[in-house]
């Protein structure tokens, strides 16, 4: 849109003095109120991001002029304190009085905020701009009011002003020359009553305050992002080494903190570190431990004095005491007297900005830094330290933190240097509270409690405190999944401390990227088991997880439904080739027969230590099974149990793990293919190879693996061997049938067989298969200590020849398993008979049967006359709410 002509000559007189008016400097540049908006426009500095990723982004005068030559010309501009907004508004009013940009418009027009809410009475629009740019000219500023397609309105600091602009509120106003209160007038600009036409910018922190501007096109302003803080850091310092030096730690210390991105605070970092680095000092470790040498390094320069600086301190103490306790930014400048700042009237520029007739604190930190040194500074202004401090938490974010860190002589000592020495009493009735305080938030279950308790410890940087607090019950009680990176650098600070975790549990973390894992790698290394589960991992995250394993001296590894997949299994594998790993969970981790490869590279390692792969639920199919299984022949291997549960697996791989288990080398002793299609030509095989004199295995579960009775004289074969170490099998969920059971029973029987725990669950038995395994428990060489023969509908006669076994001194029976048998309460008196005969069960399992309230009384009774059980389990039977009170007061009965 071009200028209209008959402006044109005026205008260009307009922006000579609209340049030479806002780049006339006003205030100065300060330590923690970084450096003048003029002096980052003229410097070439303004660099700060808008709408986007580290990777995708523009700047913001990019992404503001694009919103503005849209059909909409209403942007909202969005960030947090200190990110660039006020610098952005600017730089726009400069590049327009240049005439680089916005030429589409005769004028723009800046306004604060701050300078609004101070106005009394009611104005026009055209006095409103003559008072707030007296600099332009009265007839330029009629003749652009007639014109409003060509003026830009700029309004800064939305979220500090004290009036509504919801337009329910106001009755607004179409005429320029028309008198209204402040509010009413800016209310009418921004919803397009008055100037309908104009194009607006409003630049705000994050406020409820924008639902009435929905229909505006919102830029969010994202300040320095890792690429604009390198870009800042190489402009600060002249040394390429030294930028890097300093960049690398403010990453590593605070800039994982959301005012890291904060172009001012990045100026006072560098501005600070500049200092310490030319003095030889150490950079600091905390965000504390920066505010004490930002004070350390502002201090001095105000040339007070220790009885002086100890005043200012205190008065800006008491403001800032205001400020939280009231939930505001700042004070009125006619405070300044009841807060004993008046006296330091040259000094406070330091530390507060003016707006208008409004102090306030440069950034919400420096405000709540100043609050904490002196609630520890002065005890008589501040009787009951435990009771302010409750008042106080609720305004502020950080000021735990700063009195968690300067509770520590160490870190408060330089400031003692300049302000003199803090109250002995507040400190110890500081850290009295904090102590006890940490140890009762650890004991409970609130997550983020935790984080904030590692936190304050990580402030302290007090080793033996932190060993103190962190007892053993408080270190695997919750997850921490769902870290944020401060949380990882925190956590990680706490487990380095105490040298070793027993589990760090990090369930249900989603998206950990690589940096987040990069902290946490010495934590990882520290701990025994790591739990992963159901969480996911970028290829970054896995590669430092495989470092920490292969430094560590973590024993379990649960990355269980965590989606891990081929490619990011490949990079662990590299850390399990050379770690004291024994297990390793992976469990529904999207692998297929591609990992298997991997797999048995690691496992055939000199210095792989797993026991333990449970590998189920994932699509390894056949061939995947065999690579696998050959690494069990190989001298290093020491896997002794391999869970391949679903796997998609059939008899065609049954070779492969034959061959395996029966090789002179293999530790393997217990495998669990539930769920797989091996039939009756893989069970054949396998247990073939039970009878061969090398095979150590002694648990074997083929559960619902499309099995019949045809298998049945195999497995009695196997069972009889001389060679046979089996002492757990279930074939729970196949068609084992009668015939195939009364087989499996010549084997039971026969002395020396090592089966101690059988699973026939759902498997087709019937009553004379319940009287034969009767019969063989009876028998004096049976060595069943337990049996699962649930799911299989005999009804009490068929059961009946099981609680007659127990009668018998021979049955060795702990567990018996008869859930869904068809049990009536007529089966009670003979069960309750076996219980007391027996001199060995321990547990009865009588879930979904027909037991009614008649049987409760007689079960109750012989539970706890039984010294022997430990529990019965009567849940889903036909019980009323009558009988709950009864079984209740038996502990060892579930229901």
């Amino acid at each position: 849109m071009d200028c209209p002509a008959a402006l044109r000559p005026r205008s260009t007189m307009d922006k000579a003095a609209v340049l030479a008016h806002i780049l006339r400097s006003k205030g100065k540049s300060t330590v923690v109120g970084g450096a003048l908006p003029v002096s980052v426009i003229s410097s070439n500095k303004y660099i700060a991001g808008a709408q986007g990723t580290e990777d995708d982004w523009s700047s913001v005068d990019e992404a503001i002029h694009t919103a503005l030559a849209g059909e909409n010309r209403a942007v909202v501009l969005v960030g947090a304190e200190g990110s660039g907004k006020t610098t952005a508004l600017k730089n726009m009013v400069v590049d327009w009085a240049k005439g680089q940009r916005l030429q589409s418009f005769s004028h723009v027009f800046c306004f604060q905020f701050s300078e609004l809410s101070s106005l009394q009475g009611v104005f026009s629009l055209d006095t409103l701009i003559q008072h707030h740019h007296s600099h332009t000219p009265a007839a330029s500023i009629q003749s652009l009011l007639q014109e409003p397609e060509g003026v830009l309105f700029l309004f800064d600091g939305l979220s500090e002003y004290k009036h509504s602009l919801d337009p329910s509120v106001h009755i607004l106003c179409s005429d320029p020359s028309q008198e209204a209160s402040v509010s009413c007038l800016v209310a009418s600009l921004l919803h397009g009553s008055l100037m309908k036409g104009a194009a607006f910018v409003v630049a705000t922190r994050p406020t409820e305050s924008l639902e009435f501007l929905s229909g505006s096109r919102v830029v969010e302003v994202l300040g320095f992002l890792k690429p604009q803080r390198e870009a800042y850091f190489n402009g600060f310092f002249t040394d390429p080494a030294t930028a890097k030096k300093a960049l690398a730690h403010m990453e590593r210390t605070v800039g994982f903190y959301d005012f890291s991105t904060s172009p001012r605070f990045c100026w006072t970092v560098c501005s600070v570190y500049k200092s310490v680095l030319d003095s030889g000092a150490e950079l600091p470790e905390t965000l504390t431990q920066l505010f004490v040498e930002i004070l350390v390094h502002l201090l001095p320069t105000l040339s007070l004095g220790e009885a002086s600086n100890r005043e200012l301190v205190l008065a800006l103490g008491k403001m800032a005491s205001r400020c939280s306790l009231g939930a505001c930014s700042g004070s009125a400048k006619e405070q300044m007297a009841s807060f004993g700042l008046q006296q330091f009237v040259t000094s406070v520029d330091e530390f507060l900005e003016s707006d208008g007739c409004v102090l306030s604190f440069h950034t919400r930190l420096i405000q709540e830094f100043i609050l904490a040194i002196c609630l520890l500074l002065d005890k008589s202004a501040y009787d009951g330290l435990e009771k302010r401090l409750a008042e106080h938490r609720r305004g502020s974010k950080f000021l735990d933190f700063f009195l968690s860190g300067l509770s520590q002589p160490l870190q408060r000592r330089p400031l003692e240097i300049l302000l003199g020495e803090f109250n002995s009493e507040q400190i110890e009735e500081f850290k009295s509270w904090f102590e006890s305080d940490l140890k009762a938030t650890l004991q409970g279950f609130h997550k983020d409690e935790h984080h904030r308790c590692f936190h304050l410890l990580h402030q302290a940087q007090n080793d033996s405190l932190v060993k103190e607090i962190i007892t053993s019950s408080a270190r695997t009680a919750i997850s921490y999944g769902g870290l944020s990176l401060q949380d990882t650098v925190a956590l990680n600070y706490v487990v380095t401390c105490l040298g070793e975790m027993e589990t760090l549990n990090l369930y249900n973390t989603r998206n950990l990227s690589e940096e987040p894992a990069q902290v946490l790698a010495p934590a990882m290394s520290h701990s025994h088991v790591i739990n992963l589960s159901s969480s996911s991992l970028s290829a970054g995250a896995v590669s430092h997880l495989a470092s920490a394993l292969s430094r560590g001296f973590t024993r379990e590894l649960d990355l269980s439904n965590s989606q891990l997949g081929d490619e990011k299994l490949k990079i662990l594998c590299s850390g399990l080739k050379d770690c004291k790993l024994h297990k390793l969970n992976l469990r529904g981790c999207r692998l297929t027969e591609a990992s298997c490869e991997d797999l048995a590279s690691a496992l055939s390692s000199n210095m792989s230590k797993l026991r333990v792969l449970q590998i189920f639920f994932n699509e390894l199919g056949d061939e995947g099974f065999s690579k696998l299984c050959r690494a069990l022949h190989g001298p290093a291997c020491k896997l002794e149990e391999l869970q391949v549960q679903r796997c998609n697996l059939s008899a065609a791989s049954m070779k492969a793990l034959s061959a395996a288990v029966c090789s002179v080398q293999s530790p393997l002793r217990k495998v669990n293919l539930t769920q797989n299609h091996i039939g009756d030509r893989g069970v054949e095989i396998l247990f073939e190879s039970l009878k061969h004199q090398h095979c150590k295995l002694q648990s074997l579960n083929v559960f619902d693996n499309e099995v019949s009775g045809v298998s049945c004289p195999h497995v009695r074969e196997a069972l009889m061997s001389e060679h046979c170490r089996l002492s757990e099998l279930d074939l729970s969920v196949n068609d084992v049938g009668q015939e195939g059971a009364l087989q499996l029973c010549q084997a039971l029987g026969r002395p020396g067989c090592p089966v101690e725990k059988l699973g026939l669950r759902r498997c087709k038995l019937t009553v004379p298969v319940f009287k034969e395994l009767g019969s063989v428990l009876r028998s004096g060489t049976c060595g069943l200590k337990s049996l699962t023969v649930g799911l299989n509908k005999v009804g009490n006669g068929g059961v009946k020849h099981l609680w007659d076994a127990l009668l018998h001194p021979g049955c060795l029976l702990e567990e018996l398993d008869v859930e869904m048998t068809g049990l009536t309460d007529a089966c009670v008196e003979d069960l309750c008979a076996a219980i007391r005969a027996s001199g060995t069960l321990k547990s009865v399992e009588l879930r979904n049967n027909s037991l009614t309230d008649a049987s409760v009384p007689a079960l109750v009774q012989v539970m706890q006359d039984s010294p022997n059980m430990l529990e019965m389990n009567l849940k889903y039977n036909d019980f009323s709410e009558d009988v709950f009170e009864m079984m209740e007061a038996c502990d060892k009965i579930r229901y």
